[in-house]
């Protein structure tokens, strides 16, 4: 079997969450499945790394597809072309796009079609993505549903938002959890509590932590608000962590930012490397994720790797991937989020209960689990 792959999101050093989805669940699968033939498809040059056994074929398709225009592009005229050439069995887009303009050659053998649609935030809340891109995601999404063979999302949530929205026979969508990187682990106890791993070495003292592409759904600035509330009411000196870089439209964050009591305390990091991340994440007194819409939330299972407490939102998928193992809020209140940050740092019995729990939960996610689900899909769609 021949099965080619929108890899356009495999980006060295610039992985995010579908991003990760894509090079984990791939790794796996090459190599799990040699029998089988790979057509890895990029939109620019690509890194070694992402080649990950023999049977795979790289093949650069231009233009770079980084604008609506270009999305369309890529996927309208040049792929079709590399397509029609090679004929492949099943196409594979771990980002939900699709050419609309392929279909396979008149004959018997017909090429099926699976995308992983991670989430419907752009449905939600288009009046948060720029506008071209918000126009091209409402445009061309429900045209990728109806062309796909099957579907597979990232949570349960999003399966039955999916079949919702876009009028979908669940039993036609696959659930195919995301997993967490070896890397997040605990630190050793002696290690714990401002002494290890950058940016302890500036903090040296405890904090809460939030990780996450600064983009309006992360809902920053309410934390960074509750923050700010959390230390008027503490008198501690406890720190808050900011992991990420700048994705649109957070002009938000910097009037809240200005505007707050204790910006002092606040430490923004920027885009931190895997392994610098999970020990950041394993140092911290708690995970502080609490976006307003998610798909899934890779940072909570990452905490939860690492032994670290969770606060998140009870909306969306957070409360399915938290299980027992968050303290759940409104995403919309600063004193829910406030409160929450009080009990976590008030109540130790609290916090060891949310770690011992999440090592239950965590074992329900892996991106070996990833892998063979996705497979799993890939052979029902075939």
């Amino acid at each position: 079997m021949l099965i080619a792959v929108n890899t356009r999101l495999l980006l060295k050093d610039r992985l995010e969450g579908m991003g990760w989805f894509a090079y984990e669940s791939l790794k796996r699968i090459t190599k799990n499945h040699p029998e089988h033939q790979f057509l890895f498809l990029f939109d620019r040059p690509f890194s070694e790394e992402f080649i990950f056994s023999d049977n795979i074929t790289p093949i650069v398709v231009g233009p770079q597809a980084r604008h609506p225009f270009l999305w369309y592009w890529w996927l309208e005229q040049a792929l079709p072309k590399v397509l029609h050439k090679h004929d492949p069995d099943l196409f594979l887009s771990p980002d939900g796009f699709l050419p609309l303009a392929y279909s396979s050659p008149a004959g018997p053998k017909q090429c099926k079609f699976l995308p992983v649609i991670h989430d419907l935030y752009f449905e939600h809340y288009p009046q948060e993505i720029p506008f071209l891109a918000s126009k091209f995601f409402k445009r061309y999404f429900s045209k990728y549903v109806k062309k796909a063979n099957r579907i597979a999302t990232v949570s349960e949530y999003s399966r039955q938002d999916i079949s919702s929205y876009y009028k979908v026979n669940p039993d036609k969508i696959d659930v195919v959890y995301d997993g967490a990187n070896e890397l997040f682990k605990p630190l050793a106890p002696t290690l714990k509590g401002g002494n290890a791993g950058y940016p302890l070495g500036q903090v040296g003292a405890e904090y809460f932590l939030f990780v996450g592409a600064l983009s309006p759904r992360k809902n920053v600035a309410r934390l960074l608000q509750a923050f700010d509330e959390f230390k008027k009411t503490s008198s501690s000196n406890v720190k808050l962590v900011i992991v990420g870089e700048k994705l649109f439209m957070t002009s938000d964050i910097g009037v809240v930012y200005e505007k707050m009591q204790f910006k002092a305390e606040v430490i923004f990091t920027g885009r931190l490397g895997t392994e610098e991340l999970s020990s950041v994440m394993a140092s911290a007194l708690a995970l502080v994720f609490v976006p307003y819409f998610e798909g899934f939330g890779i940072p909570i299972l990452e905490a939860m790797y690492c032994d670290v407490p969770v606060i998140t939102s009870n909306v969306t998928s957070m409360p399915e991937v938290a299980g027992e193992a968050g303290l759940l809020v409104d995403p919309f209140s600063i004193d829910s989020i406030k409160d929450a940050m009080l009990k976590i740092y008030n109540d130790e019995a609290l916090r060891n209960k949310l770690i011992e729990n999440g090592r239950k939960q965590r074992e329900n996610f892996s991106w070996d689990k990833t892998a063979e689900k996705l497979w799993g899909s890939i052979e029902k769609t075939i």
